[in-house]
């Protein structure tokens, strides 16, 4: 099979694209296993049916229905394939598993089952049945060049499809996550090449397909001005899709059943309770009774736990969605309001706490996938393996001091310190001063002292959206240990 080439509607995904051609194309004999999974919105869908369209291989979107009526669709679709006069009859899963195989007897052939956990929650053999169908050394198998994808969308359930004790654990010769696009390539999708407008643009939808197409119907702010206009008629609009896009987020996924304590758990990262502490004092529960909240969230990926580069066994929480944080940020707090089509007025006297809480954090995540995705290594003193926040004790004074930034590279080989690359400073509404680059100096000081890391070639890192004062500007041209970076370096893109 020739190399397929990526379909012109489907923008970015080049490696998404090339593995599952790959995979598809494969000419080995033996039929083989993939899994594809990933956040709803995140275009899924379109590159498997495009996969299978441009392959001529067969596609099936299952649906919430009984085993029955989806073996009966399933049969249609088959019969459809194939060009046969009728549905193709299908007793039971192992027969209709069977039949998916048997489509790649001549070829390879990718078979997609989009929805996979929709089929899964009627007949919760199945996993156990495609184990068998796949059995080394079956006929069914050893004549097939079937490449069977299973997609999904609850995450919970995927990421537990090839895990442990699974049925299809080993089974799989390919699991693709597919993620949200990058900050970069977000502001490519919506097409704005102003840095400080894809940042805020970024603060609320994050790097998800599906909310310019579907969900906004492509309308995105035309500059600068047009920001504060767009937030009111796309997002806050109650006649608009993504207006309830972050509830249904939610409710979508079947192991979030206690729908008041995930809001609620979300609620207090959303407003900067970012510890497990933090969390339970904001909802007014014990630390303890969160571990099965805190796991079912991450486990959704809704959450993600990130752990304090600098203390060992801490770690905070954030919310990986940004529509979620700015729904609960913003908009529940409002939701009546936002109902009455109060928009305007909600977002005029919203706007410090979307600064705080919204944008402040958004763009400390964007400098941290900087630092470790786009940034020449020459410039932070060595590739960048590992990038997080943490908190620093300076156990001579009894103070802690907040790190926006800590980056550090690969671990060496024995038992030596690991690099301690850069550590930052970021701000979005403030203007960088010599008294901020005084407060990494000193922090850099006391890591000098400290076991477990090497600082002696520790870079200086200040990130502002607001610039940097001429004094400090005088400084860092002297320095090459003082690294200044505004949202042009970000975005690789002059302002």
């Amino acid at each position: 099979m020739h190399e397929l080439a990526k379909p012109a509607g489907i923008f970015d995904r080049e490696i998404e694209w090339a593995e599952l051609a790959r995979f598809a194309a494969d000419e080995r004999p033996g039929a083989t296993l993939g899994v594809v999974s990933g956040r709803r919105r995140q275009g899924k869908t379109l590159l498997l049916y495009e996969l299978a369209r441009s392959s001529g291989g067969f596609y099936f979107g299952a649906t919430e229905a009984t085993s029955t009526e989806s073996l009966r669709r399933l049969g249609e679709a088959l019969g459809a394939f194939v060009g046969a006069p009728g549905p193709v009859r299908l007793p039971d899963w192992a027969a209709a598993v069977d039949a998916l195989l048997a489509l790649g007897s001549d070829r390879p052939v990718p078979v997609v089952i989009d929805e996979f956990p929709y089929l899964v929650r009627a007949a919760r053999d199945l996993p156990s049945i495609i184990q068998h169908a796949l059995t080394p050394g079956r006929p069914e198998r050893t004549g097939s060049r079937a490449r069977l994808l299973l997609c999904g969308s609850a995450l919970s359930f995927m990421g537990g499809l090839l895990a442990g004790s699974a049925p299809l654990r080993g089974r799989a010769g390919l699991e693709l996550p597919v993620r949200p696009l990058d900050y970069r390539a977000a502001a490519a999708f919506w097409g704005l090449d102003d840095p400080l407008l894809a940042v805020r643009v970024f603060a609320i939808v994050g790097g998800t397909p599906a909310y310019r197409r579907e969900y906004v119907q492509d309308d995105a702010p035309s500059g600068p001005a047009d920001f504060d206009p767009w937030v009111v008629r796309a997002v806050l609009n109650p006649a608009r899709p993504l207006f309830r896009e972050a509830r249904y987020l939610l409710a979508e996924d079947p192991d979030l059943r206690d729908a008041a304590l995930y809001h609620s758990v979300l609620a207090a990262v959303a407003e900067g309770n970012a510890s497990r502490g933090g969390i339970a004092g904001y909802i007014g529960r014990k630390a303890t009774d969160l571990q099965h909240p805190l796991s079912v969230l991450e486990d959704a990926g809704l959450l993600v736990r990130e752990p304090d580069l600098l203390r060992t066994g801490r770690s905070n929480y954030r919310i990986t969605e940004p529509l979620i944080s700015f729904y609960q940020a913003v908009m529940r707090p409002a939701w009546t309001a936002l109902e009455q089509r109060r928009g305007l007025e909600v977002w005029r006297r919203s706007q410090r706490r979307y600064a705080s809480a919204i944008l402040g954090p958004r763009f400390e995540e964007i400098v941290r996938q900087w630092a470790v995705r786009f940034a020449d290594p020459d410039l932070l003193g060595g590739a960048v393996a590992e990038v997080g926040a943490a908190t620093l004790t300076d156990s001579a004074s009894r103070t802690s001091h907040e790190i926006d930034l800590v980056a550090l590279g690969e671990p060496p080989m024995g038992d030596g310190p690991r690099p301690l690359l850069a550590i930052g400073e970021v701000k979005w509404g403030r203007r960088l001063a010599l008294s901020d680059l005084g407060r990494l100096t000193r922090l850099r000081d006391l890591l000098r002292g400290r076991s477990g890391v090497d600082a002696d070639g520790t870079r200086l890192l200040l990130v502002s959206a607001e610039g940097f004062t001429e004094e400090l500007v005088q400084v860092a041209s002297a320095r090459p240990d003082v690294v200044l970076v505004d949202p042009g370096v970000l975005y690789d893109v002059e302002r």
